[in-house]
């Protein structure tokens, strides 16, 4: 698991708690036509509900989320404009290295020595990570 994953799970992790209910859904899709492959049926139907409910899922809302990170912490953080606070927040290692190897998985081409260039990609870039992949980033953060 890489870096920006880590970080989308600590955001997204408590708001993405519903696929249990696919478990449910195998067992209804049941009527095969060999009745002798009974398992292909619920890894077919399974496979088939997964998209469902995350093309439905409506976009999670970032910032109470990192700002109640924020408040647990007790740290005085700004997540909104510091990928090295966003990160503490979310109770990960915000470590040069860390960030480094973010920079990689984020596609940065610059000086990563240059560290105040390089985190202030990663923080643009990750409000646009999050935003593609169902977070409700806010509009100021996106420009």
């Amino acid at each position: 698991m890489g870096i920006f994953d880590k970080i989308k799970n600590a955001i997204f992790g408590e708001a993405q708690a519903a696929p249990v209910k696919e478990a449910g859904a195998a067992p209804k899709a049941q009527p095969a036509p060999t009745p002798a492959s009974p398992s292909a049926a619920p890894s077919t139907a399974s496979s088939t509900a997964s998209p469902a409910p995350a093309a439905s899922a409506a976009p999670i809302d970032i910032a109470p989320i990192l700002d109640a990170a924020v408040k647990k912490s007790g740290q005085k953080l700004d997540w909104r404009r510091s990928i090295v606070d966003l990160m503490k927040a979310v109770g990960m290692d915000a470590s040069m290295s860390e960030r480094k190897e973010l920079a990689a998985e984020l596609g940065y081409s610059g000086d990563t020595s240059d560290s105040a260039k390089m985190n202030m990609f990663l923080h643009k870039a990750l409000m646009k990570r999050l935003s593609e992949n169902g977070g409700k980033v806010p509009a100021d953060l996106m420009d």
